[in-house]
């Protein structure tokens, strides 16, 4: 008789907490359309950055390269790590010696595009097995990001 009461009991709790936990859940009105939330954005990506549309500064700019590091802290760090030691994508370490400032600036902006036609970031697909995905970085945002590897280059 106890047992039953019990069982009784803690059948009924959990019906009350079954319950409950369903309301104050609504369901979406209607889904998001992206495209509407970005078409006043500027475009971020997707036009190939020529051999003349970046010039490097020396010294480092410092502002550029905090800017660098708070995107790559953002969007980057999951995947790079700042030495050469791959983690899901290469290490960054060495990368501004290895590459020009316009290949690193259409890899990152352009991944697709590189993909497509240029030969040394298909190597890169085969080394790593993932594809780069588009994080939406601007070229201004991609032109930090190259600042703070060649800070990590050891660039003054």
């Amino acid at each position: 008789m106890k047992r039953n009461l019990i069982l009784s009991t803690v059948l009924l709790s959990a019906a009350c907490l079954i319950t409950s936990c369903n309301e104050g859940v609504k369901e979406d009105p209607k889904p998001i359309d992206v495209q509407e939330l970005t078409k006043d954005q500027p475009e971020t990506h997707g036009s190939e950055i020529k051999e003349g549309d970046i010039t490097l500064s020396t010294p480092l700019d410092k502002a550029m390269v905090d800017a660098g590091k708070a995107t790559y802290g953002l969007k980057c760090q999951s995947c790079h790590k700042l030495t050469e030691e791959k983690l899901v994508g290469p290490g960054w370490m060495g990368v501004t010696k290895k590459r020009q400032p316009v290949w690193i600036m259409n890899m990152i902006t352009n991944v697709d595009m590189m993909l497509e036609k240029d030969p040394e970031a298909q190597k890169l697909l085969e080394l790593c097995l993932v594809r780069m995905p588009n994080q939406n970085i601007s070229k201004d945002e991609a032109r930090q990001v190259i600042e703070f590897m060649r800070s990590n280059d050891g660039e003054k």
